[in-house]
């Protein structure tokens, strides 16, 4: 009971923050607070009911390169990659870490409180960023089995802790740059000058 009172108290004063940076046009306040209000609601809400789901659709993503080369298998019903190799076999699990859920969270968290598009512009860019994300993640975990794969279970540290995270941060960078960075720079005005007359 306390917890619930306690986390309305957190809502009601989150939005009157809002109201007050939106009403003294402190734009950047209002991103901020915006999107770490939402990030924090959606780790409380979301996150416990579509990461099982978020982990299958994964699993089953990367599982298609595996299955075309008969290198690995998933069982994507419980998000469970098991790879072979020439000196042993491991199971991958994709939890909540390898879901790709909290970066999923933070980018809308982010995109709902980004002025620069319109609410329906938000809503398909979001859309799209999450299905790039997704792929981007799978990929991820691609990688990481095929390196498991040809290399062997030794490999498994090197492939999951550096390559992968490599690669899927470099995607993530991609799509940031053109969702956040690039709109911005275009849709930036200086004096009469403006980049998306050019």
């Amino acid at each position: 009971m306390v917890k619930y009172v306690v986390g309305l108290a957190g809502i009601v004063i989150w939005l009157f923050l809002l109201h007050v940076l939106n009403k003294s046009k402190l734009n950047f306040w209002r991103f901020i607070v915006g999107s770490a209000g939402v990030f924090i609601l959606m780790i409380i809400f979301i996150e416990p009911v579509l990461t099982q789901p978020l982990a299958r659709i994964v699993a089953l993503l990367a599982s298609l390169p595996g299955r075309l080369g008969d290198m690995y298998s998933a069982h994507f019903k419980y998000g469970v990659i098991f790879v072979e190799s020439s000196v042993g076999a491991v199971s991958l699990k994709i939890d909540f870490e390898c879901s790709g859920i909290i970066e999923i969270i933070a980018y809308l968290s982010l995109l709902m409180f980004y002025r620069v598009y319109t609410v329906y512009e938000r809503f398909c860019v979001g859309i799209l960023g999450v299905i790039a994300m997704i792929l981007a993640n799978a990929f991820r975990i691609t990688i990481i089995c095929l390196m498991i794969h040809f290399g062997g279970v030794g490999t498994y540290y090197v492939a999951h802790t550096f390559v992968g995270r490599l690669v899927f941060y470099a995607f993530s960078i991609m799509i940031y740059f053109y969702v956040f960075t690039k709109p911005q720079i275009i849709k930036q005005k200086v004096g009469n000058f403006r980049y998306d007359n050019h």
